[in-house]
């Protein structure tokens, strides 16, 4: 058997091409301008439309189960969300501004109080472990990397005011058509490839759905569980801004595994402002939330549903933070997912072809 019939020539030779290709495609990039234009008009509303998407089909799912024709089906559904803006506007809004207003209020206060920490820090380094410094310098390197990549991608976004509402505006349409026309996806996909491969992307399509509705909705479930915990130790505490820092750990908590810390550091600097006590209260009531969640929820997502092991979790979270700041940091799990999920169908598929 000659050197070219052999498989690693032949993966050689593939890499290769796969690398001539982005070397010319990085060469006439200006081609590719529109294409780039057209897919970042359209990656923010699809994004949302597509985890409303996967949180509302479940309940799509149950009124057809119980007779309801898809069409009401889905009316019902954008009054269910409907309602629940109008509430969070209605009742929940005007807490969120006061606190708000009174956190603005206060934060020359807060960075204060920052400064006099980093300064007490550095006076008293030489009683300080090495391994200690060398850890808080990697993770503040890390952070201030992902906070400067998240902080020129936010202002991009508001610099594009109008066309980030234009975008959102189109959310409802884009959501109403995926639930409607939910069935054609996975033929029109099918059409494009063999008829002996059918089973086999079926299949692929199958695992990738289970995986984004798995993250998704788990990590709903996880955050909600976190927000509502917060918020009720905080009130029993009686912290202030409880609502606002209770949300920002809500959302803080859809970054796994370093979403915790994130989120307690505000909560932290609130806490010494008002008592240097209710630090110690703050950092219990983040360490029991922390624990319900990381001992009951998380494992049931990340675990059985997505497979991914939980070191395998944080070097894509401090990559895909590096890459794309927080919205790296969110999206680098299902991506990853998607990904495993074809290379699994991949392989299996090669040991078949293989055994035959």
């Amino acid at each position: 058997m000659g050197i070219s019939n052999t498989r690693w020539f032949r993966v050689s030779i593939a890499i290769i091409l796969c690398l001539v290709i982005i070397w010319l495609a990085n060469e006439v990039k200006f081609i590719f301008t529109p294409l780039i234009i057209f897919v970042q008009t359209l990656f923010t509303p699809f994004l949302i439309a597509g985890v409303l998407f996967y949180l509302c089909r479940p309940l799509l799912h149950w009124l057809e189960g119980r007779k309801v024709p898809r069409g009401i089906g889905i009316v019902v559904i954008f009054l269910v969300i409907a309602g629940l803006l109008t509430f969070v506007i209605s009742f929940i809004g005007p807490i969120i501004q006061k606190q708000f207003v009174n956190l603005v209020h206060n934060t020359p206060k807060m960075i204060d109080s920052v400064q006099k920490g980093i300064h007490y820090w550095q006076e008293h380094q030489q009683f300080i472990p090495q391994y200690v410094k060398e850890g808080v310098t990697y993770i503040t390197d890390s952070l201030g990397d992902i906070v400067a990549v998240t902080g020129s991608s936010i202002g991009t976004l508001l610099s594009n005011t109008v066309s980030l509402v234009v975008a959102l505006a189109i959310v409802p349409f884009i959501l109403f058509y995926l639930l409607s026309d939910r069935d054609k996806f996975v033929p029109s996909v099918i059409r494009f490839f063999p008829s002996s491969k059918t089973d086999y992307i079926r299949g692929i399509l199958g695992d990738m759905d289970k995986a984004l509705a798995s993250y998704i909705q788990g990590q709903l479930i996880v955050s909600t569980c976190i927000g509502v915990l917060l918020l009720i130790g905080y009130l029993i505490i009686g912290l202030d801004y409880a609502l606002l820092l209770a949300l920002f750990g809500m959302v803080m908590n859809i970054i796994p595994f370093l979403g915790p810390f994130l989120a307690v550091i505000p909560a932290i600097i609130a806490a010494w402002l008002q008592d240097p006590i209710m630090v110690v209260y703050v950092v219990i009531i983040m360490f029991a939330a922390q624990q319900i969640e990381s001992s009951f929820v998380s494992p049931l997502v990340m675990g059985r549903a997505l497979k991914i092991h939980p070191l395998t979790i944080i070097l894509l979270i401090l990559v895909g933070g590096n890459l794309a700041g927080v919205l790296g940091m969110i999206l680098i799990i299902p991506i990853y997912a998607v990904c495993k999920v074809i290379v699994q169908h991949s392989y299996r598929l090669l040991k078949i072809n293989k055994s035959t």
